[in-house]
């Protein structure tokens, strides 16, 4: 018998093969094998996503520092899990947008209201949410950069930083995500009213594994979290700022949508 992926010759009781690691596939595909397999690699039935998320609440230092130190089978990788954190805010949004949207009253969203009222806000709400996935990006190097120059006692580089802000930043969205679609299921006005607390608890667990990760003592702490809040808050505002610019420059948004109509 040999492999189907690199022709090495296989011994018949083998599973994987030795020489890629690819599984042995005896069987034909069939609905069952199909579903079974797609969770199976997608969303690590072995319980491996589900360990990684849990051990980045109780010990985040074990599943970063270990992944920077070479471990690489005990815990979901960045990139996967990363991958799946895109997967389900996008199905987040397809149930905001298709289920919950029609319920929003954008005239009582305070943080978001223009002078044209609710038709402007829900205007740059619904273009804003369509770049989602790039501002999910751009906040992974601030969380890095603001990680890197506050908590940086074990002397990792910025890529290693990034390692621990992919993580942090999944790892939140992944856990919250019940929180999310129950919210928009039941009470749709309520999660965009509560979407400022959402990013406080974010900041706040970014902060938590940031200083798991750093192992500095607790007294640097009163002025390590001011100095990574405010190179967050330099980070929000300017990746604010930037998503409107490419909102205005694609033509998404116009000036009229903030001038106060009559």
């Amino acid at each position: 018998m040999t492999c189907k992926n690199c022709n090495n010759t296989l011994r018949t009781d083998y599973s994987f093969c030795p020489d890629c690691g690819a599984k042995v596939i005896r069987n034909r595909i069939t609905a069952k094998s199909l579903t079974f397999d797609f969770f199976e690699r997608f969303f690590n039935l072995d319980n491996t996503l589900f360990k990684t998320l849990w051990h980045m609440i109780i010990k985040p230092q074990d599943v970063c520092g270990g992944y920077i130190s070479g471990l690489r089978k005990k815990y979901l990788n960045p990139v996967s899990i990363l991958a799946i954190s895109l997967t389900v805010s996008g199905l987040v949004m397809f149930l905001m947008k298709k289920i919950a949207w029609e319920h929003i009253d954008f005239s009582n969203i305070g943080y978001a209201q223009t002078s044209s009222g609710a038709a402007g806000t829900e205007k740059i709400m619904s273009k804003t949410m369509e770049y989602s996935s790039f501002v999910y990006f751009l906040y992974i190097p601030i969380i890095a950069f603001s990680s890197f120059v506050a908590f940086n006692y074990k002397k990792y580089n910025f890529a290693e930083h990034v390692v621990s802000a992919i993580y942090t930043l999944t790892s939140f969205s992944l856990i919250t995500t019940i929180y999310a679609v129950i919210t928009l299921l039941i009470n749709p006005q309520l999660y965009m009213n509560t979407a400022m607390i959402y990013i406080v608890f974010m900041i706040v667990f970014c902060i938590y594994v940031s200083y798991k990760n750093s192992e500095n003592n607790l007294k640097s702490l009163f002025w390590r979290i001011p100095l990574f809040l405010l190179i967050v808050l330099i980070g929000y505002i300017g990746t604010s700022i930037l998503t409107v610019v490419v909102l205005f420059l694609s033509g998404e948004l116009s000036p009229q949508d903030f001038i106060l109509k009559n």
